[in-house]
């Protein structure tokens, strides 16, 4: 029986495919971790960086889906719009392919980067000179990690936002290690910078138009593999 890991970056996309697939929260887990049938949803910090401390508590899967949202290099990318590469390139230029599914058409690059990126300057930059259609901060690592066990990895991703926009310093420092978005930190950024307020909110509601595509994707992969 085939057996689908969809990991994310932050607690806020593995809460929302959950809602969006009808996966129930695993009792007890101090993390975001929902499984029913063949899929199963897990958090794992931004980079991954709880991957391998999490990894212990998952069915070894056949499938391991990077998932979640991006942030659009290429101007005419959406949001909502999305980002099923065929390869990936990691911080140091290494190209990772992303395998085969049935269900999945590929194409593309996507970037992963060690830091969010702030400005449609920056986007603009990147664009020119990896020639990448989104970036991201976790699915090089998790396509290595994945290659490690022996097991097809893709990447489903949708953007929240767009290459005229950027997520400003102080909403990329709310997200701590481990996937949490630390509601304090997010009062003091708040309350520092008005328009950190209207800035959330766009992101907000670009997170949940890439969730609700990146969603759909899930569940049609999960029926099919």
């Amino acid at each position: 029986m085939s057996q689908v890991l969809v990991l994310t970056a932050v607690d806020v996309e593995a809460r929302g495919l959950a809602r969006h697939l009808g996966l129930p929260p695993l009792s007890g887990s101090e993390w975001p971790h929902y499984r029913a049938g063949v899929l199963e949803v897990a958090c794992v910090g931004p980079r991954a960086a709880c991957l391998a401390e999490r990894a212990t508590a998952w069915r070894r899967p056949t499938v391991v889906v990077s998932a979640g949202a991006c942030g659009a290099l290429a101007p005419d990318l959406a949001v909502g719009a999305l980002v099923v590469p065929q390869a990936v390139l990691s911080p140091d230029g290494t190209r990772h392919e992303t395998s085969a599914v049935p269900s999945l058409t590929r194409a593309g690059t996507l970037l992963t980067v060690t830091d969010v990126v702030h400005t449609p300057e920056d986007k603009a930059r990147l664009w020119i000179e990896t020639g990448a259609v989104a970036v991201d901060t976790e699915s090089s690592v998790l396509l290595e990690w994945a290659k490690t066990i022996g097991v097809r990895a893709v990447v489903v991703r949708a953007v929240s936002d767009t290459a005229a926009s950027g997520v400003p310093p102080d909403l990329a420092a709310l997200v701590e290690p481990g996937g949490r978005v630390s509601r304090g930190h997010a009062l003091r950024a708040m309350l520092a910078r008005p328009g950190a307020v209207a800035d959330a909110i766009a992101l907000g509601r670009g997170t949940g138009a890439a969730l609700k595509s990146v969603a759909a994707v899930v569940g049609r992969l999960a029926r099919t593999v």
